[in-house]
C-alpha cells in the first residue's frame, strides 16, 4: 500500500508533474502517493467526455449492463483487498469498510439492472382535444450530458459507486472527482473500469486538489454536477454555476426520536444499542449518523442509563482490528473541531456523561445531555462521534424538535403506532423517515437526500439516473389510434 498510484484520464493511467501522500489518521503510516494531473491533463479528459458523449448514450443498454456487471464480479473478487485500503486511507474500523465493499457491490448491481430496464418509454395518446386526432406521444429519458462527480471521504469507494454507477447506466459520460483525504479506493474503481468495454473517454478518476476544482467546476461541457460533502461548499458550486443541473447531497444532525409507546425493557435496549452503534459508526463521520436523541419523559429516564452504557460499551482503537467499533477520524484537525464543540458546550452548561476525550485523532463516544440552545453542537452537523439527549413531552414537541434544525436529511422515530409513524411521515421535514430504527438507516437502491439545507435531489441508483438525464418527446402524427 505505498506505491505511487496514477489517475485515470479517458479510461487509461496518466501521471502529473506532482504528487501527494495519503496517510493513515491512526498511526500516521503511509498508505501510498498518488499523482496530480496537470491543467492540460484535465482539460483532455473533459474534451474526451465532451467528444464521446453521443456515442455512449447511444451504446445499448446490454453493453452498459454487462460493464456494470464485470464490476460487480471484481469488487465480491478483491472486497477483502479494498477493505483493507479503505480502513488505510480512512481509518475505517475494518468491520465498516468491509460492510462499505459490499454495499458498492449493491449499487453496481442495481445499476447494471437499472441499465437493461431504463427507458422504456411511455407512450400518451394526445387525442384528448380535437387537435390531437391521429396523434401519440412517446417520452424517452436522455443524459444530460457528461457528469462532474464530487465524491466525499466518508465513503470513499460507496459514494464514488453512486456517482458512477448510474452514470453508466444512463450512458452519461463521467469525471469522478475523490476526496484528496481518500483517493485510492476510487482509483481502485478505475482498475476494474478499465477492464470493462466502456468507450475511451467516457469516464476518468482525476485526483485534482481542492483548490483548483473551481475552473472544472465552472467548464459549460460538464453540464451536470453531482455533488457529496458540506452544505456551504455545495451551495457555493451551486451558486457559481446556476444554469447547470446540481444534485446537492449535504449534511445533517440525524435525530432519534423515541416515543411514549416505545417503552419495554426489550425496546429500550433495541432503542440504545441502535442509537450508540450508528452515533459512533465510521467514528460519526456519517450524514445520517445519530447526533440528536429525542426521548419522550415517559421513557427518558430509563433510556438515558441504557444509552450510556451502550456507548461506553462502543470498541474504540485500531481500525484494523475486527473488534474495534470505532476509530480515528479522517484527521487530527477534525478531532480537535469536535473537540471544541464538546467543551463550548460544556463550557455553556451541558452535562457530560460520557467521552469528552480526545487522543490524536480519535476522539472517544461521547453523550451529553441539556445542552443549551444556540451552541455550535446544537445547531451544526459535527462530523464525529459526538451525541446528545433532550427530554420532551409528547409527539408534537418532539417532531417540532426534529423540525428546528435547519436541516432536514433523515430521522427516525421508535413507534410502535401505524398512525404515528405516517403522522411523522407527513410532518417531519426530512427526506427519509425510518420507522423502529435510528435515521442512519439507508438501502442504496432508495431515494436518498435531504430537505432544506440538506441538499437538492435525490440519489439511490434510479433516482440519480433520473437526475442524470431529461425526459424528450417524440409526436408521431397521423396514426389511426
Amino acid at each position: 500500500m505505498t506505491s505511487t498510484h496514477a489517475f485515470w484520464l479517458a479510461g487509461r493511467q496518466a501521471t502529473g508533474e506532482d504528487s501527494f501522500d495519503v496517510t493513515n489518521s491512526w498511526d500516521g503510516r503511509l498508505v501510498g502517493t498518488v499523482s496530480v494531473p496537470t491543467d492540460a491533463q484535465i482539460e483532455e479528459a473533459v474534451a474526451a467526455a465532451h467528444a464521446v458523449r453521443e456515442e455512449f448514450a447511444a451504446t445499448p443498454a446490454h453493453v452498459r449492463a454487462a460493464a456494470l456487471d464485470h464490476v460487480v464480479r471484481r469488487l465480491v473478487e478483491r472486497t477483502e483487498e479494498i477493505a483493507q485500503l479503505i480502513s488505510a486511507e480512512n481509518g475505517k474500523p475494518i468491520k465498516w469498510a468491509r460492510g462499505e465493499v459490499g454495499r458498492a457491490v449493491s449499487v453496481f448491481r442495481f445499476a447494471s439492472e437499472e441499465a437493461r430496464r431504463f427507458n422504456s418509454g411511455e407512450a400518451q395518446r394526445l387525442d384528448t382535444d380535437a387537435g390531437g386526432t391521429g396523434r401519440l406521444g412517446l417520452t424517452r429519458r436522455f443524459p444530460r450530458g457528461p457528469v462532474l462527480g464530487i465524491a466525499p471521504f466518508n465513503f470513499p469507494l460507496n459514494l464514488s459507486a453512486h456517482k458512477v454507477a448510474p452514470a453508466i447506466a444512463v450512458g452519461a459520460p463521467i469525471i469522478l472527482k475523490p476526496a484528496p483525504a481518500t483517493p485510492i479506493s476510487s482509483l481502485i474503481l478505475g482498475e476494474l473500469l478499465a477492464e470493462t468495454d466502456l468507450p475511451a473517454g467516457s469516464w476518468s478518476v482525476l485526483t485534482v486538489p481542492n483548490d483548483r476544482m473551481p475552473a472544472l467546476v465552472q467548464d459549460e461541457r460538464l453540464p451536470v454536477i453531482s455533488f457529496t460533502g458540506s452544505a456551504p461548499v455545495g451551495y457555493s458550486i451551486m451558486e457559481s454555476v446556476p444554469r447547470k443541473h446540481c444534485t446537492l447531497e449535504l449534511g445533517g444532525n440525524g435525530a432519534a426520536v423515541v416515543l411514549g409507546d416505545y417503552s419495554s425493557d426489550e425496546d429500550l435496549d433495541w432503542a440504545a444499542t441502535r442509537i450508540a452503534t450508528f452515533s459512533n459508526y465510521q467514528g460519526g463521520q456519517s450524514c445520517i449518523s445519530v447526533q440528536r436523541v429525542i426521548a419522550d419523559a415517559a421513557v427518558y429516564d430509563r433510556l438515558v442509563p441504557k444509552i450510556v452504557a451502550a456507548v461506553e460499551a462502543q470498541v474504540t482503537g485500531d481500525p484494523s482490528d475486527a473488534a474495534t467499533d470505532v476509530g480515528p477520524l479522517v484527521n487530527e484537525d477534525a478531532a480537535k473541531r469536535v473537540e471544541s464543540w464538546v467543551d463550548e458546550a460544556v463550557q455553556a452548561g451541558a452535562q457530560l456523561l460520557a467521552g469528552g476525550k480526545r487522543d490524536g485523532a480519535t476522539y472517544a463516544p461521547t453523550v451529553l445531555t441539556e445542552l443549551p440552545d444556540g451552541v455550535t453542537l446544537a445547531c451544526e452537523e459535527v462530523f464525529g462521534p459526538v451525541l446528545t439527549i433532550q427530554k420532551v413531552v409528547g409527539e408534537a414537541e418532539a417532531f417540532a424538535s426534529v423540525n428546528s434544525s435547519k436541516y432536514g436529511l433523515q430521522a427516525g422515530v421508535f413507534t410502535h403506532d401505524l398512525q404515528t409513524a405516517f403522522r411523522a411521515h407527513r410532518a417531519l421535514e426530512v427526506g427519509g423517515v425510518i420507522i423502529g430504527d435510528v435515521p442512519s438507516y439507508r438501502a442504496d437502491q432508495m431515494p436518498y437526500g435531504g430537505a432544506k439545507q440538506s441538499g437538492v435531489g435525490r440519489e439511490g441508483v434510479r433516482y440519480a439516473m433520473d437526475d442524470y438525464t431529461y425526459e424528450r418527446v417524440l409526436v408521431l402524427t397521423g396514426l389511426a389510434l
